[in-house]
């Protein structure tokens, strides 16, 4: 059993609160940082981002700021997770330390999984001639590490992401 120390909190912590509620209302549009890959990348992503479907893991797709065919979001309202992807992203720093990194194929595509320190998984595309990267959320993947959200993304990168090998 778990235990931990509590102490109420005071004026003063639940005034930020409440502020950053506020401002992060249900449809605050915030979005991933958008990539700057050369022209050739960034037209297969353009590519990509008309195929991408309406929902990922049960999350529907929302708008965003910046709009940029180089990134989409799922879900994020209502206290709902958020996945995102951004295409264009440069080489995992995992695979520029060791190529031979193990990645694994969902629907014919290779997906390299981080996980990241707050229970994330970072997800990026390998052998291809774009770099996709998806952020699934620790609400999504869990403690199992589930990736089976990528299901949904795979045939949009199949069919506009041709294979190949990119630095």
């Amino acid at each position: 059993m778990k235990s931990s120390l509590r102490r109420p909190l005071g004026l003063p912590s639940v005034a930020v609160l409440l502020a950053a509620v506020a401002c992060s209302g249900p449809d605050a549009g915030a979005g991933p940082e958008v990539p700057s890959p050369p022209e050739r990348q960034a037209a297969l992503c353009r590519a990509l981002h008309k195929e991408l479907p309406k929902t990922v893991g049960g999350l529907e797709r929302r708008s965003s700021e910046p709009d940029s065919d180089l990134t989409a979001v799922w879900g994020g309202t209502h206290g709902e997770p958020e996945i995102s992807l951004r295409c264009g992203v440069t080489k995992p720093a995992l695979l520029k330390r060791n190529p031979a990194t193990d990645s694994m194929d969902v629907n014919d595509v290779g997906w390299l999984p981080e996980r990241q320190p707050d229970g994330s998984v970072r997800c990026t595309t390998v052998r291809r001639e774009a770099w996709v990267e998806v952020t699934l959320p620790k609400k999504v993947v869990g403690e199992g590490g589930d990736l089976s959200a990528l299901t949904d993304l795979s045939d949009a990168v199949l069919k506009t992401i041709p294979e190949g090998i990119i630095s």
